[in-house]
Protein backbone atom coordinates (compact mmCIF):
# COMPACT_ATOMS: atom_id res chain seq x y z
CA UNK A 1 0.00 0.00 0.00
CA UNK A 2 1.65 3.50 -1.01
CA UNK A 3 0.59 5.68 1.67
CA UNK A 4 4.25 6.45 2.28
CA UNK A 5 5.22 9.05 -0.23
CA UNK A 6 5.81 12.26 2.02
CA UNK A 7 5.62 15.56 0.97
CA UNK A 8 9.68 16.76 1.35
CA UNK A 9 10.96 13.17 1.35
CA UNK A 10 13.31 13.78 4.39
CA UNK A 11 15.01 10.59 5.75
CA UNK A 12 14.37 11.95 9.47
CA UNK A 13 10.91 12.28 9.64
CA UNK A 14 7.42 11.04 9.62
CA UNK A 15 4.79 11.21 6.72
CA UNK A 16 2.68 13.11 9.21
CA UNK A 17 5.30 15.97 10.62
CA UNK A 18 5.82 16.01 6.94
CA UNK A 19 2.03 16.81 5.74
CA UNK A 20 1.44 19.18 8.55
CA UNK A 21 4.65 21.41 7.50
CA UNK A 22 3.50 21.15 3.86
CA UNK A 23 0.11 22.29 4.66
CA UNK A 24 1.38 25.07 7.13
CA UNK A 25 4.03 26.36 4.22
CA UNK A 26 1.01 26.85 1.54
CA UNK A 27 -1.63 27.89 4.37
CA UNK A 28 -1.75 31.48 3.17
CA UNK A 29 -3.05 30.68 -0.61
CA UNK A 30 -4.55 26.95 -0.38
CA UNK A 31 -8.02 28.30 -0.90
CA UNK A 32 -7.59 30.26 -4.17
CA UNK A 33 -5.42 27.02 -5.61
CA UNK A 34 -7.30 24.75 -4.23
CA UNK A 35 -10.44 26.28 -6.28
CA UNK A 36 -8.71 27.32 -8.93
CA UNK A 37 -6.69 23.74 -9.75
CA UNK A 38 -10.21 21.83 -9.41
CA UNK A 39 -11.54 24.52 -11.61
CA UNK A 40 -14.35 24.89 -8.93
CA UNK A 41 -15.62 21.45 -9.00
CA UNK A 42 -14.64 20.26 -5.94
CA UNK A 43 -17.30 22.52 -4.40
CA UNK A 44 -19.94 20.45 -6.31
CA UNK A 45 -18.36 17.03 -4.94
CA UNK A 46 -18.67 18.58 -1.33
CA UNK A 47 -22.44 19.19 -1.96
CA UNK A 48 -22.83 15.83 -2.72
CA UNK A 49 -20.75 14.31 0.23
CA UNK A 50 -23.13 16.02 2.37
CA UNK A 51 -26.35 15.38 0.32
CA UNK A 52 -25.88 11.44 1.51
CA UNK A 53 -25.85 12.55 4.85
CA UNK A 54 -28.92 14.43 4.68
CA UNK A 55 -31.10 11.33 5.08
CA UNK A 56 -29.55 10.65 8.65
CA UNK A 57 -29.91 14.37 9.61
CA UNK A 58 -27.02 14.71 12.28
CA UNK A 59 -26.74 17.52 14.10
CA UNK A 60 -23.15 16.95 15.54
CA UNK A 61 -20.34 16.33 12.88
CA UNK A 62 -16.62 15.78 12.68
CA UNK A 63 -14.53 17.25 9.78
CA UNK A 64 -11.34 15.15 9.55
CA UNK A 65 -8.17 16.92 8.31
CA UNK A 66 -10.61 20.11 7.98
CA UNK A 67 -7.90 22.27 6.57
CA UNK A 68 -9.49 25.70 6.20
CA UNK A 69 -13.31 24.58 6.85
CA UNK A 70 -14.73 24.08 3.69
CA UNK A 71 -16.24 20.45 3.97
CA UNK A 72 -17.45 21.85 7.53
CA UNK A 73 -19.09 25.08 6.17
CA UNK A 74 -20.49 22.51 3.26
CA UNK A 75 -21.91 20.80 6.41
CA UNK A 76 -24.31 23.32 7.74
CA UNK A 77 -26.75 22.60 4.54
CA UNK A 78 -27.31 20.18 7.18
CA UNK A 79 -28.58 22.22 9.96
CA UNK A 80 -26.24 20.44 12.81
CA UNK A 81 -25.66 22.16 15.83
CA UNK A 82 -22.17 21.35 15.89
CA UNK A 83 -19.45 21.23 13.70
CA UNK A 84 -16.01 20.18 14.81
CA UNK A 85 -13.03 20.78 12.06
CA UNK A 86 -9.99 18.86 13.49
CA UNK A 87 -6.79 19.48 11.73
CA UNK A 88 -2.57 18.61 12.11
CA UNK A 89 -1.76 21.71 10.97
CA UNK A 90 -2.01 25.08 12.61
CA UNK A 91 -1.40 27.37 10.15
CA UNK A 92 -4.60 25.83 8.04
CA UNK A 93 -6.42 26.32 11.14
CA UNK A 94 -5.75 30.05 11.59
CA UNK A 95 -7.08 30.23 7.97
CA UNK A 96 -9.63 28.82 8.44
CA UNK A 97 -10.86 30.56 11.69
CA UNK A 98 -10.75 33.81 10.09
CA UNK A 99 -13.21 32.51 7.69
CA UNK A 100 -15.53 31.27 10.31
CA UNK A 101 -15.64 34.35 12.06
CA UNK A 102 -16.17 36.81 8.68
CA UNK A 103 -18.95 34.31 7.79
CA UNK A 104 -20.48 34.74 11.67
CA UNK A 105 -20.59 31.11 11.85
CA UNK A 106 -17.69 30.16 14.45
CA UNK A 107 -20.16 29.65 16.94
CA UNK A 108 -21.12 26.49 14.74
CA UNK A 109 -17.89 25.71 13.87
CA UNK A 110 -14.84 24.85 16.10
CA UNK A 111 -11.75 24.82 14.51
CA UNK A 112 -8.92 22.28 16.65
CA UNK A 113 -5.70 20.70 16.05
CA UNK A 114 -5.19 17.47 16.24
CA UNK A 115 -4.54 13.73 15.04
CA UNK A 116 -6.80 11.84 12.68
CA UNK A 117 -4.86 8.58 14.12
CA UNK A 118 -5.66 9.56 17.72
CA UNK A 119 -8.73 11.43 17.86
CA UNK A 120 -9.49 13.38 21.20
CA UNK A 121 -12.97 13.06 21.36
CA UNK A 122 -15.09 10.00 23.25
CA UNK A 123 -16.28 7.14 21.53
CA UNK A 124 -19.59 7.24 20.21
CA UNK A 125 -20.05 10.53 20.07
CA UNK A 126 -20.50 11.56 16.29
CA UNK A 127 -23.44 11.73 14.19
CA UNK A 128 -21.53 12.09 11.20
CA UNK A 129 -18.36 12.39 9.86
CA UNK A 130 -16.79 14.04 6.41
CA UNK A 131 -13.09 13.84 5.02
CA UNK A 132 -12.15 15.80 2.32
CA UNK A 133 -9.14 14.68 0.13
CA UNK A 134 -7.32 13.88 3.60
CA UNK A 135 -7.35 10.13 4.36
CA UNK A 136 -4.69 9.58 1.24
CA UNK A 137 -1.98 12.06 3.90
CA UNK A 138 -2.48 9.02 6.64
CA UNK A 139 0.58 7.86 7.97
CA UNK A 140 -1.27 4.45 8.82
CA UNK A 141 -4.54 4.41 6.87
CA UNK A 142 -5.99 1.43 9.14
CA UNK A 143 -5.56 3.21 12.25
CA UNK A 144 -6.99 6.69 11.08
CA UNK A 145 -9.89 4.98 9.45
CA UNK A 146 -10.22 3.36 12.72
CA UNK A 147 -10.20 5.98 14.81
CA UNK A 148 -13.01 7.95 12.82
CA UNK A 149 -15.14 5.00 13.07
CA UNK A 150 -14.37 4.63 16.50
CA UNK A 151 -15.89 8.37 17.52
CA UNK A 152 -18.72 7.56 15.33
CA UNK A 153 -22.35 6.84 17.05
CA UNK A 154 -23.66 3.32 15.94
CA UNK A 155 -25.97 3.64 13.06
CA UNK A 156 -24.41 6.91 11.82
CA UNK A 157 -21.93 7.36 8.60
CA UNK A 158 -19.06 8.32 7.82
CA UNK A 159 -18.32 10.27 3.98
CA UNK A 160 -14.86 10.11 2.36
CA UNK A 161 -13.93 12.42 -0.71
CA UNK A 162 -10.75 11.48 -2.60
CA UNK A 163 -9.42 12.11 -5.58
CA UNK A 164 -9.14 9.11 -7.73
CA UNK A 165 -7.70 8.16 -11.20
CA UNK A 166 -10.14 8.33 -13.85
CA UNK A 167 -10.60 4.70 -16.28
CA UNK A 168 -11.86 6.81 -19.49
CA UNK A 169 -10.98 8.61 -22.19
CA UNK A 170 -11.12 11.99 -22.39
CA UNK A 171 -11.16 12.77 -18.42
CA UNK A 172 -8.22 10.28 -18.19
CA UNK A 173 -6.23 12.12 -20.04
CA UNK A 174 -7.48 15.74 -18.87
CA UNK A 175 -6.45 14.12 -15.50
CA UNK A 176 -3.12 13.04 -16.42
CA UNK A 177 -2.04 16.58 -18.36
CA UNK A 178 -3.86 18.57 -15.42
CA UNK A 179 -2.15 16.98 -12.53
CA UNK A 180 1.41 16.25 -14.26
CA UNK A 181 1.86 19.73 -15.57
CA UNK A 182 -0.79 22.44 -14.59
CA UNK A 183 -0.63 21.42 -10.74
CA UNK A 184 2.72 21.42 -9.73
CA UNK A 185 3.65 24.66 -12.18
CA UNK A 186 0.81 27.02 -10.83
CA UNK A 187 0.91 25.37 -7.48
CA UNK A 188 4.61 26.06 -6.75
CA UNK A 189 4.54 29.19 -8.37
CA UNK A 190 1.91 30.86 -6.07
CA UNK A 191 2.25 29.43 -3.28
CA UNK A 192 6.22 29.13 -3.39
CA UNK A 193 6.88 25.94 -2.49
CA UNK A 194 7.40 22.84 -5.01
CA UNK A 195 7.43 20.00 -3.17
CA UNK A 196 3.67 20.44 -1.90
CA UNK A 197 1.89 20.33 -5.53
CA UNK A 198 4.54 17.44 -6.78
CA UNK A 199 3.15 15.31 -3.83
CA UNK A 200 -0.79 16.04 -4.52
CA UNK A 201 0.04 13.79 -7.63
CA UNK A 202 2.50 11.47 -6.24
CA UNK A 203 -0.16 11.05 -3.42
CA UNK A 204 -3.54 10.13 -5.33
CA UNK A 205 -1.33 7.84 -7.83
CA UNK A 206 0.16 5.73 -4.51
CA UNK A 207 -3.41 6.21 -2.95
CA UNK A 208 -5.36 2.62 -2.91
CA UNK A 209 -9.03 3.50 -4.48
CA UNK A 210 -12.02 2.04 -5.68
CA UNK A 211 -12.95 -1.90 -4.59
CA UNK A 212 -9.40 -1.63 -3.19
CA UNK A 213 -10.56 1.21 -0.33
CA UNK A 214 -13.78 -0.23 -0.49
CA UNK A 215 -12.17 -3.63 1.26
CA UNK A 216 -10.24 -1.81 3.72
CA UNK A 217 -13.23 -0.10 4.86
CA UNK A 218 -14.51 -2.84 5.42
CA UNK A 219 -11.77 -5.01 7.09
CA UNK A 220 -11.95 -2.02 9.66
CA UNK A 221 -15.60 -2.77 10.48
CA UNK A 222 -17.78 -0.38 8.31
CA UNK A 223 -20.90 -1.55 7.22
CA UNK A 224 -22.79 -0.92 4.05
CA UNK A 225 -19.89 0.36 2.51
CA UNK A 226 -20.59 1.80 -0.95
CA UNK A 227 -18.75 4.96 -3.24
CA UNK A 228 -20.15 7.33 -6.12
CA UNK A 229 -17.40 8.20 -9.04
CA UNK A 230 -17.77 12.17 -9.67
CA UNK A 231 -16.94 14.35 -12.47
CA UNK A 232 -15.72 11.02 -14.70
CA UNK A 233 -13.53 9.52 -11.78
CA UNK A 234 -11.61 12.96 -10.87
CA UNK A 235 -13.13 12.10 -7.67
CA UNK A 236 -14.71 9.53 -5.57
CA UNK A 237 -17.41 9.79 -2.71
CA UNK A 238 -16.71 6.72 -0.12
CA UNK A 239 -19.36 6.35 2.58
CA UNK A 240 -20.27 3.87 5.32
CA UNK A 241 -21.83 2.93 8.74
CA UNK A 242 -20.74 2.01 11.98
Amino acid sequence: MGTKVKPYGKADSTKKEEVAEMFDNISKRYDFLNHFLSLGIDKIWRRKAIRILSKSQPKVILDIATGTGDFAIAALKLKPTKVVGLDLSSGMLDVGRVKMKKKKIDHIIEMIQGDSENLPFESNYFDAFTVGFGVRNFENLEKGLGEMLRVLKPNATGVILEFSKPKKFPVKQYFKFHSKYIIPKVGSAISKDKSAYAYLPESVAAFPEGQEFIDIMKKVGYRNVESKLVSGGIATIYYGVK
